[in-house]
């Protein structure tokens, strides 16, 4: 491995997030960091318990992003985490949820480092942490735009593109307009079939807003992640639950996501079959949120695609079984086994 911007390799970490009888616990080999957290991130991050979203979100940094002349701002200072290595093999890029953040992958980020993979954490425009004081557009078409803007600029390799969830949407739909861009994809829990955000887009602004507001609460936030994870202790949800929301506490948040929302949202199942890239597909054995049968049927439009399930896990098994998935990417990016 060569080493890339004048920093070491990290030390080798052993990520487990285990149970310990009812409850679903994050164990790791060295703690937490404390303190060094970026000046742009919401002062509530100092709060957060969880060690691996500690040490991620001290990692996170803006990079410039050039847009079109036509949007709102030229240049987009844009959230990611970077690498510390270069690898022989191309780049693993990262995506995330919808509304949320690269800490999503808090705990499987260390690991895929461990294994030597280059390995980028990317906000998608109008989530997460980038700078948006200048709002510019955030439908479907700004954000792919985006992400390819980052690529062009920092990548420059053909990636692995990894969407969870809505995210799949997000990696569909930029491997079909940037096929250059995109050697494999890997889908976890893949939200691929919603027709974009449909009577919400309809919706008068004062309304979205209040629905907005909605979106960021705690109550909600804690049942959706009571949802998503699979017999988790009240502590470790909650933290979770303040974690998930920390990028809503930016200014620019409320309006970004009202900006998606009134935009119409992802809507690619038309897109899946122009598809070409191979594909893994990645399912908890106990999502309560997309339906395996979606997979399934996702698995049979695409041309060149296999099915990996993740046993004992819900809707996010890169949270909760990061081991497991980071050995499914790894053996799929360097061809082993498949």
């Amino acid at each position: 491995m060569a080493l890339i911007w004048g920093f070491p390799p990290p030390p080798p970490m052993s990520v487990k997030c285990v149970r310990s009888g009812a409850r679903f616990k994050v164990m790791a080999a060295d703690g937490g960091g404390d303190g060094g957290f970026p000046s742009f991130l919401p002062k509530e991050v100092e709060k957060i318990r969880d060690p691996f979203a500690r040490n991620l979100a001290q990692r996170i940094e803006r990079l410039p992003v050039q847009m079109q002349s036509g949007y709102s701002g030229s240049c987009i200072m844009s959230s990611c985490v970077k690498p510390l290595i270069r690898s022989k093999s191309n780049p693993v890029v990262l995506l995330h949820c919808f509304d949320s953040s690269c800490l999503e992958w808090r705990c499987a980020y260390p690991l895929l480092e461990q294994l030597g993979l280059e390995a980028w954490a990317v906000d998608i425009l109008g989530w997460g942490f980038n700078d948006l004081g200048r709002l510019p557009p955030c439908n479907v078409s700004a954000k792919r735009y985006h992400l390819y803007q980052l690529w062009k600029s920092y990548i420059r390799r053909p990636m692995t593109l990894v969407g969870p969830s809505l995210g799949a949407s997000v990696a569909i739909d930029f491997a079909v307009n940037y096929p250059e861009a995109v050697e494999k994809l890997i889908l976890i829990n893949p939200n691929v079939y919603a027709e974009g955000t449909g009577n919400l887009a309809k919706l008068p602004k004062v309304v979205a807003y209040a629905g907005v507001s909605l979106l960021k609460s705690i109550p909600l936030r804690f049942c959706a992640n009571m949802l998503a994870f699979n017999g988790i202790s009240f502590s470790t949800i909650l933290d979770w639950t303040n974690l998930g929301r920390l990028h809503c506490l930016l200014p620019w948040w409320k309006d970004a996501t009202v900006n998606f929302m009134i935009s119409g949202g992802y809507n690619i199942a038309s897109q899946i079959r122009q598809v070409k890239q191979k594909a893994l597909i990645i399912c908890g054995e106990d999502d309560q949120i997309v339906n395996y049968k979606f997979a399934l049927r996702l698995h049979s439009e695409l041309s060149n695609a296999i099915v990996q399930r993740v046993p004992d896990s819900g809707h996010l098994p890169h949270v909760e079984k990061p081991n497991f998935v980071v050995k499914l990417i790894a053996d799929f990016v360097q061809d082993t086994n498949y």
